[in-house]
This record gives structure tokens, sequence and C-alpha cells, in this order.
């Protein structure tokens, strides 16, 4: 038998079908995403990850978590869910007019209370913050170029045990064609190699969605 399975599009209909169902809001954020945004409704996450990101944040039991990089809100909502009482999100992203969208929804799922929104270039945020109290969960999904730089200041401020998930880390498979140099496709290259090298932590490159790296703090 192969060691994987090629997923194609019957087959991601029935890996998606297959998982708790969404909350009905979570469709709505998705549908509204894609009448406003249209084209550009492809940075959203898949629906099966935002189930995988909250599974990971409540099996954690994470209380601190930060998102590099926010979009929509679909992410960070589907997080902001699976948050013990007392736990918070610090999302970081630089567009006013997308996370207009997210603020509605965060609202209408009655979670805003758990989540801080910080308008501003991410590294800015991420280098401001304080190493206590760690951080147990971060997600990085935002430009890729900086990458490498927001697990740098995330590794330091991370509990042991705590994880980090950093998305698109198979690049629609660019990341082994050596004929693409593209400024984004190289940055995903040397985080890949980067956090593969570190000892600092544990990490497992996962087939979910466009490639999730998860990385455990030892």
């Amino acid at each position: 038998m192969p060691k994987y399975t090629r997923v194609d599009d019957a087959l991601h209909e029935y890996l998606v079908a297959h998982r708790t169902p969404d909350d009905p809001l979570l469709d709505e954020l998705r549908r509204e995403t894609r009448r406003v945004l249209q084209d550009r409704a492809g940075m959203q996450i898949s629906a099966e990850e935002g189930t995988f990101l909250a599974l990971l944040v409540g099996a954690l039991g994470a209380k601190n978590v930060v998102e590099v990089g926010t979009f929509t809100g679909y992410s960070s909502l589907c997080m902001a869910k699976a948050l013990p009482p007392g736990g918070k999100i610090l999302c970081c992203d630089v567009s006013e007019d997308f996370t207009a969208i997210a603020r509605r929804f965060w609202q209408k799922a009655g979670v805003a209370d758990r989540i801080e929104l910080r308008l501003g270039p991410a590294l800015d945020t991420l280098r401001a913050m304080p190493k206590s109290p760690p951080v147990d969960f971060a997600f990085i999904d935002a430009d890729k170029e900086n990458y490498a730089a927001y697990y740098e200041e995330l590794v330091p401020r991370l509990r042991t045990g705590g994880l980090i998930a950093i998305d698109n880390v198979l690049w629609s498979g660019q990341v082994i064609k050596p004929e693409d140099q593209s400024e984004n496709t190289r940055a995903i290259r040397a985080v890949n190699e980067h956090v593969a090298a570190d000892r600092r932590v544990q990490s497992v490159m996962l087939g979910v969605a466009d490639g999730l790296t998860l990385a455990r703090k030892l």
C-alpha cells in the first residue's frame, strides 16, 4: 500500500463531510467572504483546517493564543470558540477592511470579548509582546516573506509544550520546483528548512490543506 493517499476533489468532499459539522455562522462567514472579496476569498483557510485548529487549541487547553494574519476572521473564530474560560486570542493584521468583516462575525458569535485585534505590522506587535504570560498556541498565516521572522519572535514567547502552526508550507507544490524562484516561494522554502533544523522544537509537516507545519517547543 502507498504511504499516502492523493486527495482529488471527490475525496476532499468526503474528507470535509466526515468531521464535526461547522457552526452555521462559520458557513455564513465563508459565504460572506466570497461575496465581498470574490477571488481574494482564496486567502481564507479551508473548513477542515479551521476544525483542526480548533481541535488543537481545545486539546492544549490553550488560554493565550496569537494569530499572525487574520483576514476575515475564520481561523480566529474557530479558535476562539475552542478556548477555555478566560482564554484570549491576540490577532495581528494590517487590513481594516478585511478585519471589519472579522469583527462583525466575532460579535455575532459572541466571542468578541476573547479577541484582541491589533492593526499594524505584525512584527512590531510581536516584538512589543512581553515574555510573560507565555504563548500556548500560535498560528502564522500572513505575508510569506516575514514567516521566518514571525517564527523567531514567537518561539521565545512559547511555553514549553506549546505549539506553533505555520500555514501554506507546501505553497501549492511550488516548494519542490527549483525553477520557481519567486520571493514568496523562496521564503516558504527558507522557513521550512529553518524549522526542520531548529533543535528548540519538535516539528512535523502535514498535508492538511496547503500544508501545515506544527512545531512543539521542547
